[in-house]
């Protein structure tokens, strides 16, 4: 397996758009989602979608050039919102991918972790105790009518 999937063009596009989307918390203690570390499990965890992810930030850059007349890494923090919001309306899916990525990968993160308070372990067998909640707001699901087809 290659080092990187990405040019460093590329990496440095994913590396700003994680951090838009996670950005760091001196309060906490935490990296935004753009750290190394976290950018490097991204590539790694998707590695089978990097030529989508790949492309997907060649759109990115294009719209920078129209809409920031730059590319992405240099523009100010204005004109990259501009250009993110572009790119988020202009492929919501290729958008949705990438945000989950960061979500996934930053939340794995052994700093991050910490300093939410939770155990370093996978989450199984073990397992996360979580609340009850009020399970009134379940009732217009259970009054729905079923949509799926039934297989007996």
């Amino acid at each position: 397996m290659p080092d990187s999937f990405l040019t460093s063009s590329e990496r440095e596009t994913l590396t700003i758009l994680a951090d838009a989307v996670i950005p760091e918390s001196v309060k906490f203690g935490v990296p935004g989602a753009g750290d190394p570390l976290i950018v490097e499990e991204i590539e790694s965890d998707a590695a089978k979608q990097m030529p989508d992810i790949s492309k997907s930030l060649n759109e990115l850059e294009i719209l920078a050039e129209q809409f920031g007349g730059d590319v992405f890494s240099n523009l100010d923090s204005t004109k990259r919102c501009i250009v993110v919001e572009e790119f988020r309306s202009a492929h919501p899916a290729a958008a949705a991918k990438i945000g989950n990525l960061v979500v996934q990968c930053y939340y794995r993160d052994d700093r991050v972790m910490r300093s939410l308070g939770m155990e370093l372990r996978a989450p199984h067998p073990k397992g996360y105790e979580v609340p009850d909640g009020d399970w009134s707001l379940l009732e217009p699901v259970r009054r729905r009518e079923s949509f799926y087809r039934r297989t007996d």
